[in-house]
């Protein structure tokens, strides 16, 4: 067995919220939140604000830190188990560009309810739905956008 770790984030704009379309030679399709993997020396906000910037073109600001999801996958030589950390971030614009590179075809900003049913994991849509109500607690006291709280 392995163990990784990536960090991501749920980024929003206007109540809205970042997705990516991955497209791997038609074997892997689905909505997904921007996350990567952690660099030898990186600590975990300095890798979730990178990823977004590589996977999306977004420059984001982190919030808050959310929580962190895991999940296993087979590769042909072990068992990888993957600790992902999420942090709620807000973007400055509805700019996005997929990272092709990645085989991402498409991104874009979803209301809440759109974004959910869009997700592919089940541990994404546990992290949306954590991250969302934060925003929302947030947003109610007049705190989003209000860095000097944060």
């Amino acid at each position: 067995m392995m163990e990784a770790v990536s960090c991501g984030g749920v980024v929003i704009f206007r109540g809205k919220i970042l997705l990516l379309y991955k497209n791997y030679k038609n074997k892997y399709e689905g909505w997904v939140l921007p996350k990567g993997t952690v660099e030898p020396g990186e600590d975990f906000k300095d890798t979730a604000l990178r990823e977004v910037k590589e996977e999306t073109g977004v420059s984001a600001s982190i919030i808050k830190y959310i929580g962190k999801s895991q999940y296993s996958f087979n590769t042909p030589v072990d068992l990888v188990v993957k600790n992902v950390h999420w942090y709620l971030m807000m973007a400055d614009s509805y700019y996005s560009k997929p990272q092709k590179e990645e085989y991402f075809v498409d991104s874009g900003y979803y209301k809440f309810h759109e974004a959910y049913h869009l997700l592919r994991f089940p541990n994404e849509k546990q992290i949306l739905e954590d991250a969302y109500a934060q925003y929302t607690y947030l947003k109610k006291s007049n705190l989003w956008g209000n860095r000097k709280y944060f």
